[in-house]
């Protein structure tokens, strides 16, 4: 098997699900699963990752950073080198997301051996499941990528066709950041609507965008999903707290029907890998509890919450 540095947190877990955490020899400053991933040396690093700013800090920070030096990431090249990679995981989907992929194509050019650069870019639920088997055949496991890939169509097949006996299709608003407000894209609005949802503010197979809060006012979501990007449930819990003083948020039907949930955007919704299935899931249970009572959960990872919590 070659020897793996993933830069993307989902490269991780896909090369843990096809059964090649042991060739992982190095890791991004934001992989975190599985916890066997926190003993590989890590190659990527983000001033801004872990630096307890706020949602408006973090992004001024970022779009300031983009607009003077082109990336918010650092890449230890010596590291690398030591490391010796033959295939590196990268993608060019999101510069917020992970190290460009022309630096890092622009380094694999001057490593040893001249490692296979993997890029994964995908927009929708069909991209990310083709991303795995990528991976698997670049990585001379292509069965396993595909009985990987068959096990996760069956567990979206069975949640589409449930969801398709109920008519009811509620306004289900899948918020990827909150100030400033964005909506979510690629995968995010297909997420919904396979849950038996509608998202009147995604973007589906497109990138997320900055919306004005008027928008939402306007579109009544009768359900809303904070998946802040790069977000647990306790930051995003934070952010709840902000997002209930803007202006009018009382008058939101979600707001009033006690609809608002808190997930966990960083371990799942933004992470393009397999869990994404589970993201799936843990929509159905939120958008549908009686056609989906095994997915309504209360742990780390997603919470209910109402306009009088405190």
């Amino acid at each position: 098997m070659p020897r793996i540095v993933s830069l993307l947190p989902a490269a991780t877990e896909i090369a843990d699900a096809l059964g090649l955490m042991g060739d992982v020899v190095g890791i991004s400053h934001e992989c975190d699963f599985p916890l066997e991933a926190n003993a590989r040396p890590r190659v990527t690093r983000c001033p801004v990752h872990n630096a307890g700013l706020t949602s408006r800090e973090v992004d001024e920070w970022v779009r300031r950073s983009l607009r003077e030096n082109g990336t918010i990431y650092t890449i230890d090249e010596s590291l690398m080198r030591e490391l010796r990679p033959e295939v590196i995981l990268t993608q060019k989907l999101c510069d917020v997301c992970a190290v460009g992929f022309g630096t890092v194509a622009g380094l694999a050019e001057t490593l040893p051996g001249l490692p296979q650069v993997v890029n994964l870019e995908p927009s929708s639920l069909a991209g990310i499941l083709d991303d795995i088997r990528r991976v698997a055949k670049v990585c001379a496991v292509a069965q396993r990528g595909e009985r990987l890939v068959a096990d996760l169509s069956k567990r979206v097949e069975m949640v589409r066709e449930r969801a398709a006996q109920t008519a009811e299709r509620p306004r289900c608003f899948l918020m990827e950041w909150v100030d400033p407000p964005f909506c979510s894209g690629h995968w995010g609005p297909e997420l919904v609507e396979i849950a038996g949802g509608s998202d009147p503010l995604g973007r589906k197979h497109r990138p997320s965008v900055q919306i004005e809060w008027d928008a939402v006012l306007a579109a009544r979501p009768e359900i809303m999903v904070l998946a802040l990007c790069g977000y647990d449930t306790d930051r995003a819990q934070g952010d709840y707290e902000l997002l209930r003083r803007f202006p009018k948020f009382d008058s939101l039907p979600a707001a009033q029907n006690g609809r608002i949930h808190t997930v966990d955007g960083s371990a799942y919704f933004s992470r393009p890998g397999p869990r994404i299935v589970d993201s799936l899931e843990i929509l159905a249970g939120i958008i549908h509890p009686e056609q989906f009572p095994e997915f309504i959960c209360a742990d780390a990872h997603h919470r209910s919450l109402r306009v009088a919590d405190s």
